[in-house]
């Protein structure tokens, strides 16, 4: 039966733990799974497993030092980090943890880390006391706002926080960790998701606007995640400071202000199965632009302004019975009351709540806490986690309700 590992390409880093002995568990597993692995292995691990065991299992020379021979060919982590479709590390030791937070690269593995282009997984195994220590944690939060999967033991898939546990995690958890983040979902082939990101513009004159924070940071990883798991996305995406390309199954629509936004939505929410609104879209935009710069003049300037076209409002009327319309709301006070009214009043069939109050959320931000309310009353809080990981559970909540249609 085939798997979503199969023909994948696996780097295995392997450190200087009494766990390494189950690195072999995982390389049986990931074969038997129809992946290819490539063991590399810090001089300490050496210490517990042999590069000989490792090699005999990969069917590949084990890759530890820099320099192959004495006779200046070399181990290239440039084309590792090429050649690979995900590298785990396990065990990863707190040395090594560290060296990966801070860019310490004084030996194979870590510089492979810093060249690697897929996806980074790591499960932790060290001493309890070691694991709950606050550098160790700190050096964690470090890898996972750069967008490192932490394989914790007992505490599930994408865990975010310890709870006192320090050994490795069994190496049939990681391989599923691995295989479902490889699993591109039926319910979600050939589908097309509609994606807002980033703020709005309205412009005052021609070098003066009305605007927010908005990074565009979590509607971008919205789009990675629809990606990856297959889906087409049309993203409109207002004024942001990256530069978004389109590539296969990403189509961008640029804009500027919130009528352009409007605009672009209305027309390209019919071609979509769902919509995912999460630019900071203005409220208000003033009622006149200016064709030149505003001087200034007298004590105060009165600026009038009108509303906007309500987005969400918008497609929520236009939905259709086999779409789905998810929107976001970001609240300051009587957080779940208000998002609860949006969600109603906007015919959503999920709202995301975040509020300002929560530190490490909101704008400008790598992370989010947010809550997942739903139609029928229910709802599911989430810690804060990267915002990688919040794109995760939002594009998996989109899955499992296209799912239901």
């Amino acid at each position: 039966m085939q798997t979503s590992l199969q023909g994948k390409k696996i780097v295995l880093g392997i450190t200087g733990s009494i766990a390494a002995y189950k690195s072999c568990l995982i390389i049986r597993q990931l074969i038997r799974a129809g992946a290819e692995v490539q063991a590399v292995i810090t001089p300490a691990g050496k210490e517990f497993i042999t590069p000989i065991t490792l090699s005999a299992l990969t069917s590949k020379p084990v890759v530890s030092e820099f320099f192959a021979q004495r006779d200046g060919t070399w181990h290239s982590h440039v084309q590792l980090g090429l050649w690979a479709d995900a590298m785990l590390i396990a065990p990863a030791t707190a040395s090594t943890l560290g060296k990966m937070a801070h860019g310490i690269a004084d030996n194979m593995l870590i510089t492979t880390y810093l060249s690697m282009k897929a996806p980074v997984f790591v499960a932790p195994a060290m001493d309890l006391d070691m694991y709950a220590h606050p550098t160790t944690q700190e050096n964690l939060d470090t890898l996972r706002r750069h967008g490192v999967t932490i394989i914790e033991p007992g505490t599930g898939f994408l865990a975010s926080h310890l709870e006192g546990k320090g050994r490795m995690e069994e190496p049939e958890r990681i391989v599923e960790v691995l295989e479902k983040a490889f699993t591109v979902s039926t319910a979600t082939s050939g589908k097309k998701v509609l994606i807002t990101a980033g703020p709005t513009y309205e412009k005052i004159d021609p070098v003066r606007f009305i605007g927010n924070y908005s990074s565009g940071k979590m509607g971008l990883a919205l789009v990675d995640e629809c990606l990856r798991r297959g889906i087409d996305v049309e993203l409109v995406l207002g004024p942001v400071s990256v530069d978004v390309a389109e590539k296969n199954g990403l189509h961008v629509t640029h804009v500027e202000s919130a009528q352009q936004m409007y605009d672009a939505c209305v027309t390209l929410f019919p071609q979509v199965n769902a919509a995912i609104l999460c630019a900071a879209v203005a409220d208000f935009t003033p009622e006149t632009t200016a064709d030149e710069k505003i001087k200034r003049k007298g004590d105060d300037m009165v600026l009038r302004l009108r509303p906007t076209h309500d987005i969400a409002a918008a497609l929520g009327q236009m939905k259709r019975e086999d779409q789905v319309l998810a929107g976001f709301a970001l609240e300051t006070n009587d957080e779940h009351t208000n998002a609860e009214h949006k969600l109603e009043k906007k015919n959503l069939d999920f709202i995301v709540l975040n509020s300002l109050r929560d530190e490490g959320a909101g704008f400008r931000t790598d992370t989010n806490k947010v809550t997942i309310i739903r139609r029928d009353n229910t709802h599911t809080d989430y810690p804060l986690k990267t915002k990688k990981e919040v794109a995760g559970d939002i594009v998996g909540e989109l899955c499992e309700t296209l799912s239901n249609r």
